[in-house]
C-alpha cells in the first residue's frame, strides 16, 4: 500500500467548472485563471508521479471540489481512477478541509469535527471544537490512518501551539480509544501537524511523538527533510508528517517515505533535484508544500 499526503495549497471549485489556483489571497495573488488552471494540472502530474493507492489531502474546499479536480485533472493526466472520495465539512473558517481518494475500499470512515475536549476526557474551551479542521478516521483491512492538519503557526504562535498541543492530545486519545494496546496496533497519522520552522525542545505535536510512535520522516537524510517552503519568507520546514505505530514501523523497516518536489517553484533552490517543465520562478506550481509518499509493501 502507497499512501500519500499532500496539501494542495487551497483547492477550491468556483463556478462549478474554475478552480483556484496554488495561491493564498492574503499574500495580495489575485486570480489569474490561465495560471490557476496550469497550477492544478502540475498538482495532478505530482499526484501520478506518486502512483499511490490512498492520498490523504489537505486544503480540499468541499466533495464537488474533490470530484471536479479528479474527473477534469488526475483522469486527464493519465492519471488511474480513486474510486473512494470522502471530504466533509469541518472548522476550517475557509472551507478548507481535509478530503481522501483511494483505490482501496475503506472499511470505515469516521469524521471527528464536531469533538469537543471533554468528549475526550481533555482540559479545553467547552464551546470550541477540538480540530482545526478535522481528524479524519480511515480503516482498511490491516491499517488505521488518522489524517490531520493541524492549526497553523500565526498569527499569534503561543495560541496556535496551545491549539496544536490540544489536537495532538486529542488524535493520541482517539487512537488510545481504538486500540487496546496502540503500541501492538498497525496505524499511521499523516498530515500537515504545521510544526514552525526551527526544531523545537518541546514541539506541540510531542504527545504523538517517541514513544508513542514512531517518525517515518527521520529515515531520512536530515539535510533532505522538508517539504515545504515560503517563498515570502524565504523559510523551508517539514511540517508534513507520518507517525507509525511501533509495531507498523517494525514490520516496515524499509519504509522510507519519498518526497517530491518536482511541483514546487523554482525558487525554492534547496531543491536540486527535477521541476516539472511548466514550474516558474513562483508560478505555476504545484503547491507550496512537496508531497510525500510512503510504501508498506505487502500491505
Amino acid at each position: 500500500m502507497r499512501i500519500t499526503s499532500f496539501n494542495l495549497q487551497n483547492l477550491r471549485l468556483r463556478g462549478g467548472s474554475n478552480l483556484d489556483g496554488a495561491r493564498d489571497s492574503d499574500t495580495g495573488e489575485t486570480a489569474d485563471p490561465a495560471l490557476d488552471r496550469m497550477d492544478r494540472e502540475l498538482t495532478a502530474q505530482v499526484i501520478g508521479n506518486m502512483k499511490s493507492d490512498v492520498l490523504a489531502l489537505q486544503e480540499v474546499f468541499d466533495r464537488a471540489t474533490l470530484d471536479h479536480f479528479h474527473d477534469n485533472f488526475l483522469l486527464p493526466a493519465g492519471v488511474r481512477a480513486y474510486p473512494w472520495r470522502h471530504c466533509s465539512h469541518g472548522n476550517d473558517g475557509r472551507g478548507l478541509d481535509i478530503a481522501l481518494l483511494s483505490r482501496i475500499a475503506p472499511l470505515e470512515v469516521a469524521g471527528h469535527a464536531g469533538l469537543r475536549a471533554a468528549d475526550i476526557g481533555l482540559r479545553g474551551d467547552p464551546e470550541k471544537p477540538v480540530f482545526r479542521r478535522d481528524c479524519l478516521r480511515v480503516e482498511f483491512a490491516g491499517v488505521t490512518l488518522f489524517l490531520c492538519h493541524f492549526k497553523a503557526p500565526y498569527p499569534d504562535p503561543a495560541s496556535a501551539w496551545a491549539a496544536r498541543r490540544l489536537e495532538a492530545r486529542a488524535v493520541r486519545r482517539l487512537v488510545e480509544r481504538r486500540f487496546t494496546d496502540p503500541a501492538s496496533a498497525t496505524w499511521l497519522i499523516a498530515g500537515d501537524l504545521n510544526e514552525p520552522w526551527k526544531p523545537d525542545a518541546n514541539p506541540a505535536s510531542a504527545p504523538l511523538l517517541a514513544p508513542f510512535s514512531v517518525d517515518l520522516m527521520a529515515r531520512i537524510k536530515e539535510q533532505n527533510r522538508w517539504s515545504y517552503y515560503d517563498r515570502w519568507a524565504d523559510r523551508y520546514a517539514m511540517p508534513d508528517a507520518f507517525l507509525a505505530s511501533p509495531a507498523l514501523a517494525r514490520a516496515f523497516p524499509r519504509a522510507i517515505p519519498e518526497i517530491h518536489r518536482e511541483g514546487l517553484e523554482r525558487a525554492a533552490r534547496r531543491h536540486s533535484g527535477i521541476h516539472l517543465p511548466s514550474v516558474g520562478s513562483h508560478r505555476p506550481h504545484a503547491s507550496d508544500h512537496a508531497g510525500v509518499v510512503v510504501e508498506f509493501a505487502g500491505l
